[in-house]
């Protein structure tokens, strides 16, 4: 579990996502992922967090790695 502060960029004012069980250890509620935090920004900013890019080898790569943004920060 981590925590992660996002601001500016169209994030809401003040806002809470999810919370945390009763010591802290694991989500309680709306858990994401940090592919999902990475979709929120690349859309924030005006990327298509669809993007596929090639690796080395030509293979094409998720730019955010399967996440989906988190419409509740949002706005």
């Amino acid at each position: 579990m981590c925590f992660c502060l996002l601001a500016g960029g169209g994030i809401r004012r003040g806002a809470v996502y999810g919370s945390s069980n009763a010591i802290g250890a694991s989500p309680a509620s709306n858990p994401v992922s940090p592919a999902d935090v990475v979709a929120t920004i690349y859309q924030q900013t005006g990327i298509d967090f669809h993007l596929m890019l090639p690796d080395r080898t030509g293979r094409p790569l998720p730019i955010a790695h399967g996440g989906v943004p988190i419409p509740d920060v949002v706005g």
